[in-house]
């Protein structure tokens, strides 16, 4: 490996949410993050960190500043990897109340994977290798 090469070992994404609670709560029980810390300005909460394994979201609330209907998640996915069986994932998700894009089904280059958008539009997969499922 290029001394000057990166070598990352883990990506840590930070969203801006139109509705930080209504964004909190569908991370929290409808995927299943877990919280690692909430900040809060004045009083008024403005910032949340979540886990979900070895994967880092941060949500942050929209302060209006570039206009309150810009679109959101556009030209933008996540896709969370998991050795989990996606098809009981997804159940949970439903079962929760989200709305799947695509039920599970397998793909050709090896992963079981299905799609699904959170609040404000921002597309996640999660998937899993074939021989995890």
């Amino acid at each position: 490996m290029n001394a000057q090469s990166l070598h990352g070992t883990i990506v840590a994404v930070s969203l801006t949410v139109k509705d930080i609670a209504k964004s909190l709560a569908w991370y929290q029980d409808v995927l299943g993050f877990t919280i690692d810390r909430k900040i809060e300005r004045e009083g008024v909460l403005r910032s949340a960190a979540l886990t979900a394994g070895e994967v880092r979201i941060s949500i942050n609330q929209d302060d209006g500043a570039k206009g309150w209907t810009r679109i959101k998640g556009e030209g933008f996915s996540l896709r969370i990897t998991t050795d989990q069986n996606v098809d009981e994932i997804a159940a949970r998700i439903k079962e929760h109340g989200g709305t799947l894009d695509s039920e599970p089904a397998d793909m050709p280059w090896g992963v079981r994977l299905f799609r699904l958008k959170d609040p404000d539009g921002y597309k996640l997969s999660i998937s899993a290798a074939l021989t995890s499922k």
